[in-house]
């Protein structure tokens, strides 16, 4: 169609002209921009396109205008995407409150809500984390004890999470909270947001086996919370932690097809570790495997493009999201095991002597890539999910 083929030339002009040139080249950990009150940049131009991109609206393309959006429709923010990736332009902002927060707030929130949250999102300035897991309620996310007592014009909140991603860069958390322990588990939850700041709410690390700390221990000790800030009715909560659970996996099931880290094609490190001959990996067996995973990554994404199409017309990643979590979470473990295989011994490098940064960052990101089949909801649970919600299949 011309108006797409018109976009498409304005889009790529656009970019050409506004995305700076090291904004095309591989991201590394250091210079991801997670956005919030307390942000840093390690790279001045990384701000520069953050600024850039919200004001065109495109760090939430398909969000309305309004709240800080691009009102792109889902052909044209295809569009976007595909030549954000011909030019191997950096996404420009990574944010929970963008994968997961932002479009439950669209379908469940208030107008108030929406036009206090949403812009601020879309801009970075304010960056969220998530509050559901906690230290007796895991896979049984249901069983959840943190409580809300209403308390005049607000919820009086106790309680302790577990898990909370990157809770002590976070500024707002959104919630899931106990409002009548006297009902089934799954109909007496609500979903809160929480300002960080508020007096109250104190944060501790988790430190995992690759050395990082991305978790935290989250508790809430009579931490107010303005009723205002309830997303949905009261005792209801449940509906919207599952409409936002399907974003999520949506979300982590793309993981091994986002740039960012010190990552190499699978392909380069191993004719770098294991050799090649005339242009190929030496190793046969090696090389098929590779080639294997290479197919399978290339599907895979095809599959989440087209979900992603879906999701942008209305109809929302569904359960089938447990489907994407699964494979995505399994295939991006399969990809450092083969990063693994290629470097051979130079890939059981801790610290000290004899190991390049690159190596020694590789090591730890395939310790890190072991809890990818257990965040946001086990293998275990979603191939429950996937029996009982999408096969069907009897209990």
């Amino acid at each position: 169609m011309q108006a797409e083929d018109d976009f498409r030339a304005e889009t790529r002009a656009w970019l050409e002209g506004n995305c700076p040139a090291c904004m095309r080249t591989p991201m590394q950990e250091d210079e991801v921009v997670w956005g919030g009150r307390r942000a840093t940049f390690a790279n001045p131009e990384a701000k520069l396109w953050l600024d850039r991109m919200a004001a065109k609206g495109w760090t939430v393309p398909t969000w309305p205008e309004e709240y800080g959006g691009g009102g792109l429709d889902a052909a044209k923010a295809r569009i976007l995407d595909e030549e954000m990736r011909r030019l191997g332009a950096r996404p420009p902002l990574l944010s929970f409150g963008i994968w997961m927060l932002g479009p439950v707030l669209l379908e469940y929130g208030t107008p108030e809500q929406k036009r206090e949250h949403l812009p601020k999102i879309a801009q970075g300035q304010i960056r969220w984390c998530q509050g559901y897991s906690e230290p007796g309620a895991g896979s049984d996310l249901a069983g959840l004890q943190t409580r809300a007592v209403a308390d005049g014009a607000s919820f009086v909140v106790n309680g302790q999470k577990v898990w909370t991603s990157y809770a002590d860069h976070a500024d707002w958390i959104f919630c899931l909270v106990r409002t009548d322990p006297r009902a089934k588990k799954h109909e007496g939850i609500s979903f809160l947001l929480i300002d960080m700041a508020s007096p109250g709410v104190s944060t501790r690390p988790i430190r995992l086996i690759s050395g990082a700390s991305p978790f935290c221990e989250t508790f809430l000790d009579n931490v107010a919370v303005p009723q205002a800030n309830l997303v949905g009715q009261i005792n209801h909560g449940w509906t919207i932690a599952k409409k936002l659970l399907e974003h999520e996996r949506t979300m982590i099931s793309g993981i091994g097809n986002r740039q960012g880290g010190r990552e190499h094609t699978l392909p380069a490190l191993a004719k770098r570790y294991a050799g090649e001959v005339a242009g190929r990996i030496q190793d046969p067996e090696l090389r098929l495997r590779i080639a294997r995973h290479a197919m399978d990554s290339r599907a895979f994404e095809l599959t989440l493009r087209r979900v992603a199409e879906e999701a942008k017309s209305g109809k929302g990643p569904g359960p089938a999201s447990a489907m994407f979590k699964y494979y995505g979470t399994e295939q991006n473990k399969r990809k450092y095991e083969l990063m693994l295989a290629a470097l051979g011994t130079q890939a059981l490098g801790w610290e000290g002597e004899g190991f390049t940064d690159d190596q020694l960052a590789l090591t730890r990101a395939w310790l890190r890539s072991k809890a990818n089949s257990i965040e946001g909801g086990t293998s275990e649970v979603q191939l429950n999910v996937i029996a009982k919600r999408v096969l069907g299949l009897p209990d």
